[in-house]
């Protein structure tokens, strides 16, 4: 046996969708058939979506998916290629489990071994862990299977199941993604391969899932590391590939480290399936291109919007134009994702609003073809003034005035998305949501956070990539030049309440993501003032983010399901 094929269905499965999930499956199987593969790979927990969370504490779900699991085995009868396919097993608990199949029998069940709690995982919370590696033993040719973290450890059990003689790694994952993450994940395959001198198949998932994303890129190695197949990020894709036997032999030969690891047989579960053995024309297998870190970003989240729109049952979205850079991102990202006649903009200009603005959002709204809505905040905001005069006697005017236009705007967007049923895009970023500048039940009410997790430098860098991208002018060229503002009182800048953002983001970074003290952020260089007037407004302004709509995660460490803090909290190591 010269070489074997495998098919690598790197699909958009729905959490909860068990049915829909099955009906791809099945269909999915009987398109790639005609491929004439050895085994078809499915993602991890693709049978159920990834992540179920506390779906998975009702009986009934675990019930559904298995009778879901049944219906896959049976779209297998008459078949004789191997389909592995992610579910959830329940014996004595329940487990992250990979099921496989062949000939409309199940053949055996892998438990995940490995159960990550860190970062957006909560799989202990879950899950009871296997104990257990499996090779399945495929006409001679051995063949580790594993569920995603299994891999990343180094060494974790598909080192047992090279010990055993293992010369190829099936992993099916569901991997969300955060920036840079295919390439960090695909760098880990490439090393595990050449340490063990065993291919690797690693199958992903792609598709959006409330703030998660998950990138696909999912990729097949030869026994050296070396990438021979790479499916596209953030699209749906079936990868097929041959994997070359006699070159795995032949490495594994010359490769006396094998031998020293082999003389300890570790407890394996070996499975046997009938192997097929057939005459096939060679494919030339895909190996896509990997994406510039604007392009990887944009396509992030155009796929999160379309399928947090779609799966939640909307249509449609509206996004309030202010003529900044921020709102007229979300709203290209919203026509590539859904199409130029599924958005609509709003410009709620007030008396402070510049000319250019107005302008700015026009323009916008023109070049992307989208429909708008103008309507006038004044009027409101001087009613609601005189209705507060008296309540609001003997005081100053300050930011108090300032957070009624934002709710204003707030209402006015939300009395159109009741009426119409559409869907409220908000757009404050990762550096206003870090610091508080964002109003609660103002610019902060809406649906869906689409750049929630983008600094505001960020913001910039992908909107100039979208428009040389484009090749001409979307977002006009006076959002890129004029300073950022909220338009909330005369003459006012961010930078009146804030440090420049390209100072702001790199202590934001340091601070939020990298978890480092005052006193190690001062140590790379920031003025002393600057430093301690960030860290307290990210501390104080905890109460805002928990009450923020879900948004994207893009960063390594985003608010929400990554990085918890407790709102009451009296720590002191603010400088």
């Amino acid at each position: 046996m010269r070489k074997l094929r495998f098919a690598l269905v790197q699909k958009d499965f729905t959490v909860g969708g068990i049915s829909e999930n099955v009906n791809k499956m099945i269909s999915t199987i009987n398109e790639v058939e005609k491929s004439s593969p050895d085994f078809i790979i499915f993602p991890e927990l693709s049978l159920v979506g990834y992540p179920p969370e506390d779906l998975l504490l009702k009986h009934s779900f675990i019930k559904d998916n298995l009778e879901g699991l049944d219906k896959v085995i049976e779209s297998t009868k008459g078949k004789s290629f191997v389909v592995i396919v992610g579910f959830v097993d329940m014996v004595d608990d329940i487990y992250n489990s990979a099921a496989v199949i062949q000939d409309g029998q199940l053949l055996s069940v892998y438990h995940k071994i490995l159960l990550p709690n860190y970062g957006v995982f909560d799989e202990k919370r879950y899950f009871a862990a296997g104990d257990k590696p499996m090779i399945v033993n495929y006409g001679g040719v051995k063949i580790g299977i594993s569920v995603c973290e299994d891999i990343w450890v180094p060494d974790g059990p598909v080192v047992d199941e090279v010990r055993a003689g293992a010369m190829i790694l099936v992993n099916i994952s569901s991997s969300p993604y955060h920036l840079l993450k295919g390439m960090a994940r695909e760098e880990m395959l490439r090393v595990r391969a050449s340490d063990s001198r065993a291919a690797i198949v690693y199958t992903n998932s792609v598709g959006g899932q409330d703030e998660l994303i998950f990138d696909g890129h999912s990729v097949v190695t030869n026994e050296s590391g070396k990438i021979i197949a790479r499916a596209p990020d953030f699209k749906e894709s079936v990868l097929i590939s041959d994997i070359d036997i006699p070159n795995i032999v032949s490495a594994n030969l010359h490769d006396p480290r094998k031998r020293e690891r082999g003389r300890t047989k570790p407890t394996v579960e070996f499975v046997e399936v009938n192997a097929i053995n057939i005459n096939r024309d060679p494919i030339t297998p895909i190996i896509s291109e990997t994406l510039s870190f604007e392009e990887e970003i944009f396509k992030a989240l155009t796929l999160g919007v379309k399928d947090y729109v779609k799966k939640n049952g909307f249509s449609k979205v509206l996004i309030g134009l202010s003529g900044g850079i921020d709102s007229s991102l979300v709203a290209v990202v919203a026509v590539e994702a859904l199409g130029a006649q599924n958005v609509t903009g709003v410009l709620m200009p007030s008396m402070y609003s510049s000319a250019s603005s107005i302008d700015d959002s026009q323009m916008l709204a023109s070049n992307l073809g989208i429909k708008t809505y103008t309507i006038p905040i004044s009027n409101v905001f001087s009613a609601y003034l005189e209705a507060l005069k008296v309540a609001f006697e003997g005081t100053n005017i300050d930011v108090t005035e300032e957070n009624l236009q934002a709710r204003i705007r707030g209402n006015y967007l939300m009395a159109l998305s009741n009426k119409y049923g559409w869907l409220v895009l908000t757009t404050g970023n990762k550096s206003e949501m870090s610091v508080g500048y964002a109003t609660l039940y103002g610019d902060m009410a809406g649906g869906f956070a689409v750049i929630k997790d983008l600094y505001k430098t960020m913001v910039y860098q992908v909107a100039r990539w979208y428009n040389s991208y484009k090749g001409k002018e979307i977002i006009p060229n006076n959002v890129f030049v004029k300073p950022p503002s909220a338009e909330l009182r005369p003459n006012q800048t961010d930078q009146d309440s804030l440090p420049p953002y390209d100072i702001l983001d790199k202590i934001l970074k340091l601070y939020v993501e990298d978890d480092l003290s005052f006193e190690e952020i001062m140590e790379r260089g920031f003025e002393k003032e600057t430093v301690k007037k960030t860290i307290r407004l990210v501390d104080h302004n905890e109460y805002k983010r928990r009450q923020a709509p879900p948004g994207i995660k893009i960063t390594s460490r985003a608010f929400g399901r990554d990085r918890r803090l407790p709102i009451t909290n009296h720590y002191q190591g603010r400088g």
